[in-house]
């Protein structure tokens, strides 16, 4: 086709305009192929023959779709390119029937309101957001409107383990110690009640079964460094299972697997670290030191009072747990004399004290010591003294990790507990979330360097901190020091 062929097709016809002018069509065939206005039939249309007219009605047809768009949501009619609205399609009614109607007893009909599936969750007792401190924002904030779904991801949660992800929360077990100790008790329920499915390895699936069970007791509180080594230490063993092996073998395995590891790494550890103490560490006339509350340190002082070794504790506690209240009570039980005074007090104090034993949460590779919050106050304030902080530790509880501060990684408890002050005027802090330049912070644990500690009593060997740093593997029980 010419070029004035094409223009020629283009140009519009007098007798159209004259009958579009005038408001009254000329013929009954106005709006055809030829240029006039209105509606265009398929067939008249001429289909483009050069790749310039195809994207010029490509870019016409996507102009009208947008209008029409447009037009949808303005709540005004799309109108064609000829000043004709577009008639709008009127779909059928679409009848839900999943939604049931009912009927009253006049007759009238009601629907009903559809049913919701019901998840079942765990909720603690709701509370407001609380305020973040911009130096530890980058941690975990803890607020009681954690909603923990057992069917968020359609996964099933052993009833033992939902019981001590609720204790966790509450606070009722407290210290690495009774929290791994507790663990691995509800795992043994976990394999007791397991049941390997057709077609399947128990090697394999009980590997995969915990993992649900693991995450859920992270979310109620962060796994501590014990809790982690026995973690490992029991996907370890599941792993060593061959395939083929019965399961009621492969159960009996593993659950003697985990009280051995309850006997040899806590049990024993802990009396191995109180004989040790009570024959090489303690002297007649000592007056120890502790702080809070550590398990390994009360059966050090307590196997010491039992073999006859005259000495005096000095209890140091701090807000808000208080828990040297409770190792202040089992000492006195045991007929061992003690003090017992609060951390602003210590340097006052501290001129009469002789050794200072703490426990410990973990010991880094890089020779720190993480423990109770107050605890490196306790080093600074004996060091300042020159004297010696001992550190009671078992073996398990060693960690790789590298960490230098608090500030790094941390556990972030309530910071409503910091509120209650035994005072006649009150909590002068009840209103502490209407202040917008107060935060509360209430962490969990200290890190100590290694200059602060003398030495490091575990169940194996006595080493100081700083020959700790020369040996990276002394956690994996390849240290060039001998075992006892």
């Amino acid at each position: 086709m010419s070029t004035a062929q094409k223009e020629d097709n283009l140009r519009p016809r007098s007798s159209s305009v004259k009958g579009s002018a005038s408001g009254k069509p000329s013929s009954k065939h106005e709006g055809n192929a030829d240029g006039n206005e209105g509606p265009v039939s398929p067939s008249d249309v001429k289909k483009p023959t050069t790749k310039a007219e195809r994207r010029a009605l490509q870019e016409a047809q996507r102009k009208a779709k947008a209008e029409t768009k447009m037009s949808a949501v303005v709540g005004k009619p799309a109108v064609k390119s000829g000043g004709e609205p577009v008639k709008k399609e009127m779909k059928p009614p679409v009848l839900k029937t999943s939604v049931p109607s009912k009927i009253t007893p006049a007759g009238e009909e009601v629907a009903q309101k559809p049913k919701q599936t019901r998840t079942k969750s765990l909720t603690s007792t709701p509370s407001t957001d609380m305020k973040q401190v911009q130096l530890f924002s980058h941690l975990h904030q803890y607020t009681r409107e954690e909603f923990l779904s057992l069917s968020q991801s359609g996964e099933y949660i052993h009833p033992a383990v939902v019981k001590l992800g609720l204790q966790y929360t509450a606070g009722v077990f407290c210290g690495s110690n009774a929290r791994c100790i507790a663990m691995l008790a509800a795992f043994k329920k976990v394999i007791q009640d397991y049941t390997t499915p057709p077609e399947k390895e128990l090697c394999r699936h009980l590997d995969a079964t915990i993992k649900p069970f693991i995450n859920f007791l992270s979310k109620c509180r962060p796994l501590s460094v014990s809790m982690g080594n026995a973690i490992k230490t029991l996907k370890l063993h599941i792993s060593k299972v061959a395939p083929g092996t019965p399961e009621k073998e492969a159960k009996h395995t593993l659950l003697s697997e985990i009280d051995h590891y309850v006997q040899e790494k806590i049990e024993l550890a802990d009396n191995a670290i109180a004989q040790e103490f009570a024959q090489k560490v303690i002297k007649p006339g000592d007056v120890i030191l502790v702080y809070a509350y550590s398990s390994v340190v009360q059966n050090a002082l307590i196997s010491a009072h039992k073999k006859g070794v005259k000495f005096r504790v000095v209890v140091v506690d701090s807000r808000p747990k208080m828990e040297g209240l409770e190792c202040l009570r089992r000492l006195v039980e045991e007929g061992i004399q003690c003090s017992y005074i609060l951390i602003n007090a210590v340097s006052y104090i501290m001129k009469e004290v002789s050794k200072v034993v703490v426990g410990a949460h973990s010991l880094l590779a890089n020779g720190c010591v993480m423990a109770r919050v107050g605890t490196a106050l306790v080093a600074l304030v004996a060091k300042s003294y020159n004297v010696p902080v001992l550190v009671c530790c078992e073996t398990y509880k060693f960690s790789e990790k590298v960490q230098t501060d608090a500030f790094v990684f941390n556990e972030l408890a309530d910071p409503n507990d910091l509120v209650p002050i035994n005072r006649r005027q009150g909590h002068i802090l009840s209103d502490w979330k209407e202040i917008k330049c107060l935060g509360l912070l209430n962490l969990v644990y200290d890190v100590m360097s290694p200059n602060l500690v003398a030495m490091v009593i575990t169940e194996k060997y006595n080493v100081s901190a700083l020959e700790l740093l020369s040996s990276i593997n002394l956690g994996r029980g390849r240290s060039k020091w001998k075992s006892r």
